[in-house]
């Protein structure tokens, strides 16, 4: 007989978003700072947590390669205080470590890691808190499916056949029994390159229908295609998340995902 996981519920939060990939290089961490970005454009009160023990991007999309966050003694227990940007509470593991060094962490300490992080931040209260994980289907995964009430995932991936292959397996993740995550849908990040200067124009540089195929063969609704330009990797780069949404195109399918999210 299968014992019955009991999964801890985080007070003041009242929905986790997981953003996931099987596949690295797909853009899961734009997403989930352009999915924060878009719950709290909408007044949500928004949290998003960097879980990428071995690749943190919050840090650099947010521009605080070189914040260290505070500590306060908050409800009688000490808290690491989140940074706030856009609206946003951040809260990332690459504020602890060097980035310029590989993290070499064994399982139970990534484990570990993460619940602390997840548990000792002083969040508030927050109607949405997104979660961006490391890619593949490992200890961070496991660790906030089985320990944490989530309320779903959100699954990137890019169009060509090559992430699909990986994806499918972040798929195979969330609907294992013994995860019970719901899935909002399969996001299409890089569907195709579009000129600022000609934003009508559309290049499948990546291929075509590869995240619709995904959305078909698990019977999962493909809630967004995000488009990329080539301005897209300087705002990222740069820190400047704001000037991401300026584009009407990328706007467009934050606002898809952002509907996809709410209406589930």
């Amino acid at each position: 007989m299968n014992q019955q996981i009991e999964k801890k519920k985080l007070p003041n939060i009242k929905n986790i978003i997981i953003v996931a990939s099987g596949k690295g290089g797909v853009g899961k961490s734009t997403v989930a700072a352009g999915v924060a970005m878009s719950l709290a454009g909408e007044g949500y009160k928004t949290g998003l947590l960097d879980a990428d023990i071995f690749g943190p991007s919050v840090p650099l999309l947010f521009d605080l390669q070189d914040a260290k966050p505070e500590v306060e003694v908050r409800d009688g227990k000490q808290c690491l205080m989140p940074f706030e940007k856009y609206g946003i509470k951040l809260m990332s593991i690459g504020f602890f470590i060097d980035t310029k060094q590989a993290v070499v962490w064994r399982g139970p300490r990534v484990s570990s890691g993460i619940s602390q992080l997840l548990s000792d931040t002083y969040w508030g209260e927050l109607d949405y808190l997104v979660i961006d994980t490391p890619p593949g289907t490992g200890d961070v995964h496991i660790t906030l499916l089985q320990n944490f009430e989530t309320s779903g995932a959100v699954v990137v991936t890019t169009p060509q056949q090559m992430a699909l292959a990986d994806v499918k397996k972040a798929v195979d993740m969330f609907n294992d029994p013994q995860i019970g995550t719901p899935i909002f849908g399969i996001v299409e990040n890089m569907a195709w390159f579009s000129p600022t200067a000609h934003p009508e124009e559309k290049y499948f540089l990546f291929g075509k229908g590869g995240g619709q195929s995904l959305a078909n063969e698990f019977n999962l609704p493909l809630v967004a295609q995000i488009p990329f330009n080539e301005k897209m990797g300087e705002s990222c780069d740069a820190g400047k998340m704001a000037e991401l949404l300026t584009d009407k195109s990328i706007k467009a399918a934050f606002n898809q995902l952002f509907n996809g999210i709410i209406s589930k």
